[in-house]
């Protein structure tokens, strides 16, 4: 058990990547805080992580000072320490360029990328007190995406967001290294969670992303999670800074593969 008895804040875990990392960590012996905002989707994570583990639901929206700092508090009321934090938390605006909607480039911003500076800071804080009295310390990581490198001209906030997200990994890894504090990324490519299912069936759509991917298939959510054990994990111990991207090859290629008949 790579994680027994460290704590670990995930936000944005009621569902998909988050969740399958949250339930991963429990599985390697963490007690896990699962952070978001669909209470309904959060407690019933709770329940279904609670069967392996120790899982404890908090609301949280990463976007609000006030509910970062309820989430710190709460963690360490519940566990009374914090190991390990890792900012799921996102969410997508589609638009055209052109006619783009300031309160959606704003919304995704702040959630997608202040958040991830609220909570890295709220937790590094307390990982920083925690050191000066003697502790061990802890790691953050971020998801990234391979959109902080490509770009996609109708998700123009997420793609930005996650560009800030991916610069936010460097200067934060370098700024709490002197604590031993690591901080590293995620940069998930096509991955089979509610957003990708509809490829499933619409061949045309299936076509556009396996004609990208080298490996040719789509990504499961518990390969995102693997790589998050290890970052968790004392075998990562001088890895910070770095953003590891799981794309299946995607962000090598140069041009289109063949794609099998389904």
């Amino acid at each position: 058990m790579t994680l027994k008895n460290k704590v670990a804040i995930v936000t944005g875990s009621a569902r998909g990547i988050g969740f399958a990392i949250a339930k991963r960590f429990v599985m390697e012996g963490a007690k896990v805080i699962i952070s978001d905002v669909d209470d309904d989707a959060g407690q019933a994570a709770q329940e279904e992580l609670a069967a392996l583990g120790e899982a404890t639901y908090i609301h949280c929206n990463v976007a609000e000072r006030l509910d970062v700092r309820n989430l710190i508090a709460e963690t360490l009321n519940a566990y009374g320490d914090i190991d390990i934090l890792v900012n799921n938390a996102g969410i997508v605006a589609g638009g055209d360029f052109l006619d783009l909607d300031i309160d959606d480039f704003d919304r995704v911003l702040n959630v997608n990328l202040k958040g991830t500076f609220l909570c890295s800071q709220a937790v590094a804080r307390h990982l920083v007190e925690k050191i000066e009295n003697g502790g061990e310390p802890g790691t953050i990581i971020n998801l990234s995406s391979i959109n902080s490198v490509l770009a996609i001209p109708g998700q123009l906030p997420y793609c930005v967001s996650k560009g800030g997200v991916a610069q936010l990994t460097k200067t934060a890894a370098v700024a709490l290294a002197p604590y031993g504090i690591r901080v590293n990324a995620i940069g998930p490519g096509s991955i089979m969670t509610d957003m990708l299912a509809s490829v499933n069936s619409d061949p045309a759509a299936r076509n556009r992303v396996l004609s990208r991917t080298p490996m040719g298939r789509v990504g499961e959510a518990s390969e995102i999670a693997g790589i998050a054990v290890f970052l968790a994990s004392s075998d990562a111990s001088y890895v910070t800074g770095q953003t590891i991207f799981a794309d299946g090859g995607r962000l090598p290629l140069n041009y289109t593969v063949d794609v099998p008949e389904a």
